[in-house]
């Protein structure tokens, strides 16, 4: 690149939240009158419980609150975060061993740069968030895919890791519920999957973010208790973005050794110092609050997860998984892929999930993100974190277009 480039190569090379770019063109549409049905964002569409945005609105009538805290977060946040890891995880860690983060991509990508060097290898179970990549090369380390199908549930094994292991693998990210499949991994699962990481001598990185949400009886298992054997190998992510409704409420943490959340704080203080006091004093209701909330969130999402799997299971061409956990459908649209559209322009064969994304969206204006954001072409995601009719409207409108496919 020439000296006088405008942009860094570093950040050059970062695409753009391919969720968040569906989930803004979708919003778009609807505001210039377009009756669009999103699928895109991962949001709840419920509003954040009132004891939580009580606690918000009381902590910004404190003057202490106006003020700086310390950049790891506020104490009394720390421990409650420490509590609730032992009460939902079994999980038992200090205050010190809590960074509260602004959301849970900041605890993403410094967990990353704080235990990454350049050409360190991480082991990504794929489909994947469409950041985990992006925050990785940004630390400089090489994501390095391991791909599951719709075949085998969407979850890796062992055998799948140990293939893809190299002399410079440092990390295995672990996801489970996932996001974008909705794939959760069972407990006997994770302690395989975790005992072959701590006999492999590597760190784990699990975002746990949709531990609260999961179906069908299937439980929650974290890897760090599951695999004890990690010892202090383990950073956890997590948050309250999905669980309580408040995705733009900005609280994310990563839990760890003391020494990794040091530094990783030394990186905050610099970055962002705090994260809003009156945002973390929203979290700390909610974390140290009862689950009553999302125990009725789970009801609706339950509900839509149902019809949407039986909704797009119902199209030719089309093979969906039923999620056991968070609230996204990943379909295997590879049958779609090559076939006849009719459109008033004329005729269309997309031969991407990209391209079918495009049309779909252009045709019947329902918007999902295609596979590309997360690894292979051929699937799509979307999210059922929308209301009953929405989704009603969007997987009919899908069903009578896709159906057209010759």
């Amino acid at each position: 690149m020439p000296a006088n480039a405008r942009v860094s190569r570093r950040i050059a090379s970062i695409a753009e939240s391919a969720t968040l770019a569906v989930d803004a063109k979708a919003k778009a549409l609807k505001a210039a009158g377009r009756p669009v049905i999103g699928f895109g964002a991962g949001e709840p569409d419920f509003p954040t419980p009132e004891y939580i945005v009580e606690a918000a609105i009381e902590a910004a009538r404190q003057p202490r609150f106006h003020r700086y805290s310390p950049a790891g977060g506020l104490p009394e946040l720390k421990q409650a975060i420490a509590d609730k890891t032992l009460r939902d995880s079994g999980y038992q860690v200090d205050p010190s061993q809590v960074l509260v983060t602004n959301g849970g991509k900041q605890a993403v990508y410094e967990s990353f740069a704080t235990l990454l060097d350049p050409g360190d290898e991480v082991l990504v179970p794929t489909p994947f968030w469409t950041t985990y990549p992006e925050a990785i090369r940004l630390a400089g380390g090489v994501p390095v895919e391991v791909f599951a199908g719709p075949e085998q549930g969407y979850l890796v094994t062992v055998d799948q890791l140990e293939a893809a292991l190299t002399d410079n693998t440092k990390v295995l990210l672990f996801v489970s519920p996932s996001n974008p499949t909705g794939a959760v991994y069972s407990p006997e699962q994770v302690a395989e999957i975790g005992r072959w990481a701590a006999a492999k001598g590597l760190w784990v990185i699990t975002d746990e973010i949709y531990e609260h949400l999961t179906y069908d009886g299937m439980p929650f298992t974290s890897i760090a208790t599951a695999a004890p054997e990690l010892g202090d190998k383990v950073v956890i992510l997590n948050g309250v973005a999905k669980t309580y409704a408040m995705t733009g409420w900005r609280v994310g943490w990563m839990i760890g050794p003391k020494d990794v959340v040091k530094a990783a704080t030394n990186m905050q203080s610099h970055a962002t110092s705090n994260v809003a006091n009156v945002s973390q004093m929203a979290a700390l209701a909610a974390v140290s609050g009862p689950l009553t909330a999302v125990d009725e969130m789970k009801v609706a999402f339950d509900r839509r997860r149902k019809a949407m799997v039986d909704g797009l299971n119902a199209i030719e061409g089309v093979e969906c998984p039923t999620p056991k956990g968070a609230f996204y459908a990943y379909a295997d649209v590879r049958g779609l892929l090559g076939k006849e559209f009719s459109t008033a322009d004329g005729t269309i064969r997309p031969a991407t999930s990209a391209e079918l994304a495009a049309l779909i969206l252009d045709e019947v204006e329902v918007a999902v993100v295609p596979g590309e954001a997360f690894g292979p072409s051929g699937f799509v995601r979307l999210s059922y974190a929308l209301g009953d009719d929405d989704l009603a409207t969007g997987v009919g409108r899908l069903q009578e277009f896709l159906a057209k496919a010759k």
